[in-house]
């Protein structure tokens, strides 16, 4: 069964939502959407709680009992005195530049690689296979500072180059690439390898096309984990002009103590691109899942 052929079962399954000929509102399926329903419910609390905490006043956020109608009223000061004390578009115009580049560079690595792995015997392939797993089981904290070192040596602290290099390698993606290229019928490949195509323009125009869905979903949770990430754009720049979001969101707390409105209303301008992101590629995200056993299929 090709790729294309299993890609399009899958889809039609997805948007049936249920076998030919189960009942869709037997018992068992109801209760599995309840509790769907509830799971999707306890999920949105915290959400909630962190929106309704930033509408409120500072006094009301740290009061110790919880009010859906608190005394100072429901208002957006929390929103205005964040976006006063910083430089919101510019940090927001950081996290997207470098966050796009990362994942543009991720996902064009990742695919070469994980295409190498897949269809390609060469010399240390094994080892280098080894090493790249290695490299998932190994934290990110510990490459901090030999990273910091490499990017003082090449002069590319406080630079974006400085942010993004480091972070446009995801040994995990190659592996889910991998997989998925192993589930491309070679016969696509050999009938175009008869036809005088090279392997690269078999790669363009026969593989990524096929390699869609998988490579959406990759490009969505790289981009993610680029927006989200802290610790290293905090490490590699001092340059105000420089920081990302979440960097930059961190110098506008306030000297007089934990201010629980800005910060819940700082979480959420950092989340809200994600949000909207997340809504207008979820069907990619779903696709890549069940396509390529995120699921654990």
């Amino acid at each position: 069964m090709s790729s294309y052929t299993l890609s399009r079962g899958i889809n039609s399954r997805i948007k049936q939502g249920h076998k030919p000929g189960e009942n869709p509102w037997s018992i068992a399926r109801m209760a599995a959407l309840l509790v769907l329903a509830f799971l999707a419910a306890t999920w949105l609390v915290p959400f909630a709680w962190a929106v309704l905490t930033s509408l409120k006043s500072e006094a009301d956020a740290g009061a110790s009992s919880i009010s859906l109608n608190p005394p100072d009223g429901l208002g957006f000061d929390a929103y205005r005195k964040v976006l006063s004390a910083g430089d919101i578009p510019a940090w927001a115009w950081n996290s997207l530049l470098t966050s796009v580049a990362i994942t543009l560079i991720t996902v064009a690595t990742s695919a070469l690689a994980g295409y190498a792995f897949s269809r390609i015997s060469f010399r240390g392939r094994r080892w280098l296979y080894a090493a790249i797993i290695a490299a998932i089981i190994i934290p990110p904290q510990l490459l901090i500072v030999p990273l910091f070192r490499q990017m003082l040596t090449f002069n590319l602290v406080d630079t974006y180059w400085g942010i993004i290099l480091p972070q446009a390698f995801a040994p995990a993606m190659v592996l889910i690439l991998k997989r998925f290229f192993d589930q491309i019928p070679v016969e696509l490949e050999d009938a175009a390898r008869v036809d005088g195509a090279n392997r690269l323009r078999v790669f363009w125009s026969i593989v990524l096309p096929l390699s869609r869905p998988i490579l959406a979903a990759v490009a969505i949770f790289v981009f993610i984990g680029a927006w989200n990430n802290f610790l290293w754009p905090f490490i590699v720049t001092t340059d105000a002009d420089l920081m990302t979001l979440p960097v930059g969101l961190q110098t506008v707390k306030s000297a007089y103590g934990l201010q629980y409105a800005q910060n819940m209303a700082s979480a959420i301008l950092a989340a809200l691109p994600l949000v909207v992101v997340f809504l207008f590629f979820q069907r990619q995200i779903i696709k890549g899942i069940a396509t390529t056993g995120f699921g654990g299929q």
